[in-house]
């Protein structure tokens, strides 16, 4: 088991817990996720790793109530055990010294993007970032951001704080008055297929993290499989982060569909 040390509401539906597990912590890498479950007769959920504390031997979670498992999660709080915690799995994010990078986030996205943009970071690039949010009830991390990153630019879709509109409309401005290297976008999937439609028109590489149906997270069940430049791969053992401009965005967004009326009335029960 592991402990939940901290719970925190972040935007309305969207929380945030801490929890310690120091054998998770010392091999984590930014772009990794763990499957945990709440109780015995639990679903299995994958969930993006946020913040990693090697000095507290905790990570942080960032997660938005959505379903049975997501709601029965909500109500576990500060002090309880999470009764199965898996992880790290998937291959962590490439860092390397690439230049000038920008990461685009969206939603609960925005919290895995900050300890990449860390890494990053400390990889001797230059950094700036793109946080998007419908309005600025929802944004987080922002602080976080400034202290790691030489940019950060917020776009929300009301215009309640920073630039009114998409992130992929930032993000365009941006390439059209400086030259970027690389860009890593995580977020809802449409979210992402529009940055790589942008990016694309820019002819500049673009890695995306996919966080498909998933059942057993090391290769076996095959439900979490997608397709890349033509082939089938697998996200939780060959991603998540895949070359974002090879994905078939419209299979992977409709395989998001498959079970929303099983989960539909698994809450209603």
């Amino acid at each position: 088991m592991a402990k939940i040390i901290r719970k925190e509401t972040l935007a309305p539906g969207n929380l945030l817990i801490e929890i310690r597990d120091k054998n998770i912590t010392a091999r984590a890498k930014a772009g990794q996720f763990v499957i945990l479950k709440t109780d015995e007769r639990g679903e299995r959920i994958p969930l993006s790793l946020g913040e990693i504390n090697t000095s507290k031997g905790t990570i942080t979670i960032v997660y938005q109530i959505v379903g049975k498992t997501t709601e029965k999660l909500s109500k576990i709080g500060a002090g309880d055990d999470i009764k199965d915690l898996i992880g790290p799995l998937g291959k962590p994010s490439e860092i390397k010294k690439y230049g000038r990078v920008i990461c685009v986030g969206g939603g609960i996205g925005v919290a895995p993007l900050y300890p990449l943009a860390q890494a990053l970071k400390e990889a001797g690039n230059y950094v700036s970032v793109i946080e998007g949010a419908k309005n600025k009830d929802y944004l987080i991390f922002e602080d976080k951001f400034l202290a790691v990153t030489d940019e950060l630019h917020i776009s929300t879709d009301d215009g309640s704080k920073g630039r009114a509109g998409f992130v992929t409309e930032a993000l365009q401005e941006i390439l059209q008055k400086a030259k970027f290297d690389l860009v890593f976008t995580i977020g809802p999937p449409v979210m992402m297929r529009a940055v790589c439609q942008v990016t694309k028109e820019f002819e500049i590489p673009t890695i995306v993290s996919l966080n498909p149906i998933m059942v057993d997270g090391t290769g076996m069940c095959g439900s979490c499989r997608v397709c890349v430049k033509g082939e089938t791969l697998f996200g939780c053992v060959d991603g998540p982060e895949f070359d974002g401009h090879q994905v078939d965005w419209d299979l992977l967004i409709s395989r998001q569909k498959m079970y929303l009326e099983e989960e539909k009335i698994a809450k209603e029960k």
